[in-house]
């Protein structure tokens, strides 16, 4: 089953974000497995980010590796909001 990550960080900039992919792509994780979608959208001083996962399992493991980037560069993702997924269309 998939599950919605829907997340409203503090302290989320556009170059905290851009930095933040740089440093996932460093680390061999910038689309990591089990990731369907990935959307960050709003004001660039205040960007939230959408993901769809195939598992909480695949999620939990993509953690291990983005919460020590966050971390460092002093951003509290906060609680996730959760929910599994009813359906999906893809675009053509």
């Amino acid at each position: 089953m998939s599950f919605v990550y829907h997340f409203s960080p503090d302290a989320m900039s556009s170059s905290k974000y851009d930095e933040c992919i740089a440093q996932l792509t460093a680390a061999g994780a910038a689309n990591p497995p089990g990731r369907l979608l990935h959307v960050s959208y709003g004001p660039s001083d205040a960007l939230r980010v959408f993901d769809v996962w195939e598992s909480e399992q695949s999620f939990a493991s993509f953690g291990e590796v983005l919460v020590p980037i966050l971390q460092k560069l002093g951003v509290d993702a906060g609680p996730p909001e959760v929910s599994p997924v009813h359906n999906i269309i893809r675009g053509g």
